[in-house]
């Protein structure tokens, strides 16, 4: 893990200061799909900056995760219209099909759970995205088939 960010950051951003950390983060995390402790050493090493301020900054951009997601990504949203239409039930439903917590993923990595303030789809409300694909008008019912189905394939 180490010797790919290595690698990464001694070619792309040899003489990187830090301006570029926000650039450095996202291409960490295109590689791992999170941003794991070692390499965020890593990066304080090379940037001279402390690695808490650069927890700080990605804790404080929701693109960034600190926790590989997992298989099947799911994202409920919490904006208005979902919240109108029943995203709280929902996220119950979810938490407790999953038995994890927002933000956390399965002992199994096969699920992980987001909640996001808005997916852009307030029309469908209330939206559960998985891996990217869009789920609306979503019901209790409704999503616990979709996690049914997911944990079959």
């Amino acid at each position: 893990m180490l010797e790919k960010t290595t690698e990464l950051i001694k070619s792309k951003y040899r003489d990187a200061k830090r301006d570029a950390l926000i650039p450095i983060l996202q291409d960490v995390q295109e590689l791992f799909g999170y941003l794991p402790k070692e390499v965020i050493a890593e990066i304080s090493r090379h940037l001279s900056m402390p690695a808490s301020k650069i927890f700080g900054v990605a804790s404080f951009y929701n693109q960034f995760r600190f926790q590989p997601i997992g298989k099947y990504h799911i994202q409920l949203c919490r904006g208005t219209a979902c919240h109108v239409k029943g995203s709280a039930k929902l996220l119950d439903t979810v938490l407790k099909q999953l038995q994890i917590e927002p933000g956390q993923t399965t002992r199994d990595k096969m699920f992980s759970i987001e909640v996001v303030a808005c997916l852009g789809a307030c029309g469908l409300s209330p939206v559960v995205s998985v891996n990217g694909e869009f789920y609306a008008r979503m019901t209790n019912r409704k999503v616990t088939e979709l996690i049914n189905s997911l944990r079959s394939k």
